[in-house]
């Protein structure tokens, strides 16, 4: 297949991961603060630093309220990672590639684009944001579903797989920091079990739930959550399950050697969390390695599969440019 048509459903996957995961943060963060007591010293200007979004936020804005950052994750045309920015971009990624994808695919992206526009509002404000957003995820997961059951298991699909899951490892990382550093700032005088909202909201914000406690079969413990997102291969959205699902894509992909080695040294990091050891800012290091990585096995695909050279290496956020019309052979 052509390498602009690999390099287009890579982002296509991935942006309209994006849309959801957007969609999950702002959600479960609401749910989060609605859960605690006002005395709690914790914002939403949290979820910017945590998407590595400061600067952009604050040329854009002055008052770091609520609102402000609501609207900056879902509908600043200036943010490229907001959820309609990224809507934007699953669209012209997936117009460009109709004949590859199935054929309802376009329908139903369209069908999420207008009702994003046309609601934007709802998530905007509170009243309706909960609705509005848990729609979007399940317009979300009926996309990704049509791609499961009527795609077949070929280039396009490990493309897509690779996209999907690079950028499911990535926010992962983000909101177990966002939980790492709710539990760093200062609420001595929190009259309720700080610890239990936040890593239940955590793995809510997954759906990961139930899969925590009949995996864990123990109450929510910070270290024990943060060993399953992290470790646990079965659950789809722990990072030990996207990256295996990220190397078997590689693996049937040509050129897979350079890549796979990128992938195995960013595998290789690790934080001991055997003994119960504290979710500190050590920990916080450990998971911006973890994003630095995975930006890096990035830089990777887009050199070895879409025909960029090393000075146009470009990071997660960037929306990606025109790829060079080279013809990609997929293995058997």
């Amino acid at each position: 297949m052509l390498s602009r048509v690999a390099e287009r459903i890579y982002w296509g996957s991935r942006y309209l991961e994006r849309v959801e995961n957007t969609a999950r943060l702002v959600s479960v963060y609401d749910n989060l603060l609605f859960d605690l007591p006002r005395d709690t010293n914790i914002g939403w200007y949290n979820l910017i630093v945590i998407n590595s979004s400061t600067e952009s936020f604050n040329e854009r804005y002055k008052v770091q309220d609520e609102r402000n950052v609501v609207k900056f994750l879902l509908a600043d045309d200036s943010n490229t990672s907001s959820m309609l920015t990224s809507l934007k971009q699953v669209k012209e990624n997936i117009r460009t590639t109709r004949d590859v994808v199935p054929q309802d695919t376009w329908e139903l992206i369209n069908e999420l684009d207008l009702f994003a526009r046309n609601n934007i509002r709802k998530g905007i404000n509170r009243t309706d944001r909960h609705q509005f957003l848990n729609t979007i995820i399940k317009h979300c997961q009926e996309i990704n579903g049509l791609f499961e059951s009527a795609m077949s298991r070929d280039a396009t699909w490990q493309f897509m797989m690779l996209g999907r899951n690079i950028e499911r490892a990535d926010m992962t990382t983000r909101i177990l920091d966002a939980g790492a550093s709710i539990m760093l700032q200062p609420n001595e005088g929190t009259s309720i079990n700080l610890s239990q909202v936040v890593w239940g909201n955590v793995l809510r914000s997954l759906s990961a739930y139930m899969n925590y406690r009949r995996s864990i079969r123990t109450q929510v413990q910070s270290s024990k959550v943060a060993r399953f997102l992290l470790e646990d291969p079965h659950f789809p959205r722990t990072i030990a399950f996207c990256l295996e699902e990220i190397e078997s894509a590689i693996q049937k992909l040509p050129r897979p050697e350079k890549t796979l080695s990128v992938l195995h040294a960013l595998k290789e990091l690790n934080y001991p969390l055997e003994n119960g050891n504290p979710l500190n800012e050590e920990f916080r290091d450990y998971l911006n390695d973890l994003q630095i990585q995975v930006c890096e096995l990035h830089n990777e695909f887009s050199e070895n599969w879409f025909a960029f050279s090393a000075e146009h290496e470009i990071s997660s956020e960037t929306v990606k440019p025109e790829a060079a019309n080279l013809q990609i052979a997929c293995q058997a």
